[in-house]
């Protein structure tokens, strides 16, 4: 980023907003030294151009007027001001516990689009909260993803209220179309990003899909109004999942098979010393083809056919990818971090306004907090300071900023027209009442006070920017989770033991454990339990929708619990853990099959072209590979260790002979 550039930018915000006549373009050249250092007339109005849209792309209300009407659209005398009222946040203080949630709220984003935002929020929220040093750990931590395909895409064109044209594939009928729409909402369930407008071919309101685009969006010319009855909160809970329509009959052997056993409305039709025969019901035919398909030689469809058949065809391009996949492939990068962009002056600029009203609401901040209040290194909370100290007015009397650093404190005076943080922007605001929302809606927390006042507050401060809570919204839990979570959130607030019967699907058995629930957590749609098993004194994860039966006990929880520790953790938060006796395993991934490094947190991947990936992940054991890549149907195969490729290649062969023979 350009320290000069930044400089600049800070100068002009500053001089825009000390006049309320403003100041023509003259005016302002004369005044920021560093417009004459353009090389000639035509460089300085390009570099004046290029400020005027920076500011304004911040949100930052920059006007543009004429004193005589008669000149309106002459450039040359027009005056240029940032209205105070519009530039400032609206007044609003929070209370300790407020600002705590508020913090909540913004630590529910995963690092994507809206991440930063919610940073941002909060440091302009710091200055107007009253410090209680109230920090929450939360026992129950929700995570939002903005990984979607098109999510950048499709926020712009609802945040700027301009239509939407994308190809869709559409799940019914798997034709690709060309749609156009009128975005008026997003929002996220069952793991999956919609957006919800109005279809301009259906001429009604309909549901998209992200990960169903098959192309990149194009965000058209023009503009819409949203109906004043909209709330996509109300309409992301009239979606829901597709009911089962239909039944399979499915012979399974004794003992195996509890994935389809502890199915809702699952019947057994007759037992047997080497088959079961279950009635099992399903919504989708891909889905439990799959199912079944990972099963191996332990299952076999009946009926109906067509569900036979696809079973067929997963096991047959499962195998076909085995015997393709090349030998000998080696990882030789680790896992690449996602690329950091690079930071701005827009970037820098913002900082260096939420910075001055938070060191004029702290006087005496130390540096290495307000360091990390920002997330920069103290050298650059230094350099940021130093930039401060010498962006201004150069030829007003007191029109720069006094800054002193004594004893590691930081004092900042002479910052008045700067004292009050800029406005919250479109993705600030949505950041955290969206995200507020989603803590009201987890158990326990529908009626917490704090959350309450903290968004009908935030909601009132933001202004215009407030109406995309209306826009956005997600739902981070569904009926058949609630009560697993309610019956753990007690035994972790009353700190006791709780009994589960959990389904282990890597051994197909269902087992009976003594646990003490240490904090639960939201990892790619799915919950998980972090805890200390009794029985096997140790750590563990078990992912709740698994969880069979939970009891509480009056047993109390007995495993030391750092809360330092998860309070830092809180962001690394994954299911899955390596021991030192877990084995490698390298899977080839087809685009379709990508997400498996990500839900099984490879510790190194490798891309090979074409959307193709390698991932290598640690596995404690091995045995439940084989019908990971049966069910995937050919987007996975296993290409090392060499033994596990040929146990997965004589295991496919022999779950296609036994499917064969239905």
């Amino acid at each position: 980023m350009s320290a000069k550039r930044t400089e600049r930018l800070l100068t002009l915000v500053i001089m825009l907003l000390s006049s309320r006549r403003g100041f023509t373009k003259e005016e302002l050249f004369e005044e920021i030294d560093l417009y004459r250092e353009a090389t000639s007339v035509a460089a300085r109005e390009k570099l004046f151009d290029r400020d005027k849209a920076a500011l304004r792309e911040q949100g930052i209300p920059l006007e543009a007027f004429s004193e005589d009407t008669l000149f309106d659209n002459d450039n040359t005398v027009q005056r240029y001001r940032i209205d105070a009222e519009d530039y400032r946040l609206g007044g609003v203080t929070f209370q300790p516990e407020e600002y705590a949630v508020l913090n909540l709220a913004a630590g529910v984003w995963d690092q994507g689009s809206l991440d930063s935002a919610a940073s941002r929020a909060l440091r302009k929220l710091s200055s107007r909260s009253t410090d209680g040093g109230i920090e929450l750990t939360p026992l129950i931590q929700p995570r939002i993803t903005t990984d979607a395909p098109y999510w950048d895409v499709v926020w712009q064109a609802l945040t700027s209220r301009a239509p939407l044209r994308f190809p869709y594939r559409a799940a019914s009928t798997g034709r690709e179309e060309l749609r156009t729409i009128y975005p008026w909402g997003m929002g996220a369930r069952f793991g999956h990003w919609y957006v919800v407008g109005f279809d301009t071919t259906r001429n009604a309101e309909r549901f998209f899909r992200l990960s169903r685009m098959t192309g990149e969006p194009v965000v058209l010319p023009g503009t819409f109004d949203v109906p004043a009855s909209f709330d996509m909160n109300q309409t992301l809970a009239s979606l829901s999942r597709s009911e089962p329509d239909r039944t399979a009959v499915i012979a399974v052997r004794p003992g195996s098979c509890q994935v389809l056993r502890v199915r809702k409305d699952a019947e057994v039709l007759q037992t047997g010393e080497e088959w079961d025969v279950l009635r099992v019901p399903y919504a989708a035919s891909s889905p439990m083809a799959a199912t079944v398909a990972g099963l191996g030689t332990n299952a076999r469809v009946r009926e109906p056919q067509d569900l036979a058949a696809e079973v067929g065809r997963l096991l047959d391009g499962a195998y076909t990818a085995a015997i393709a996949a090349p030998h000998g492939l080696e990882i030789t990068q680790g896992v690449r971090p996602a690329p950091r962009r690079k930071a701005s002056a827009q970037d820098h600029l913002l900082r260096l306004l939420d910075l001055v009203p938070y060191l004029l609401a702290h006087p005496g901040a130390e540096v290495g907090e307000t360091a990390r209040k920002f997330d920069v290194s103290e050298s650059q909370l230094t350099k940021d300071l130093d930039l401060l100290f010498v962006s201004g007015p150069r030829h007003y009397p007191d029109g720069l900023m006094d800054v002193n650093i004594e004893d590691g404190r930081i004092y900042l005076t002479n910052a008045r027209d700067l004292a009050e943080p800029v406005k919250l922007s479109m993705d600030e605001a949505c950041s955290l009442i969206v995200g507020l929302q989603a803590l009201r809606e987890l158990p326990g927390m529908r009626n917490n006070e704090a959350i309450v006042s903290a968004q009908t507050k935030l909601t009132a401060a933001a202004g215009d920017a407030a109406r995309i809570g209306t826009a956005v919204a997600t739902k981070l839990t569904e009926d058949d989770i609630d009560p697993t979570l309610e019956v753990l959130q007690a035994a972790l607030h009353s700190r006791v033991r709780v009994e589960v019967d959990y389904f282990v699907p890597t051994r197909d058995e269902i087992t009976h454990r003594l646990l003490e629930p240490i904090r639960i957590f939201l990892h790619q749609d799915t919950w998980y339990l972090e805890a200390w098993s009794v029985d096997s004194d140790g750590l563990r994860n078990f992912r709740l929708d698994r969880i069979q039966r939970a009891v509480l006990t009056d047993q109390p929880a007995t495993a030391l619990v750092d809360e330092e520790s998860l309070a830092r953790d809180r962001r690394a938060a994954l299911p899955y853990r390596s021991g030192d006796t877990d084995q490698a395993v390298t899977l080839l991934l087809e685009p379709r099959a990508r997400w498996i490094a990500a839900q099984y947190n490879a510790d190194a991947v490798e891309e090979l072209g074409e959307d193709r990936l390698a991932a290598r992940l640690k596995v404690a054991s091995s045995a439940w590979i084989p019908g990971l890549v049966a069910g995937l149907g050919g987007s996975a195969a296993v290409v090392a260790p060499d033994q596990l490729r040929e146990e997965t290649l004589r295991w496919l062969e022999a779950a296609r002979a036994h499917q064969a023979l239905a």
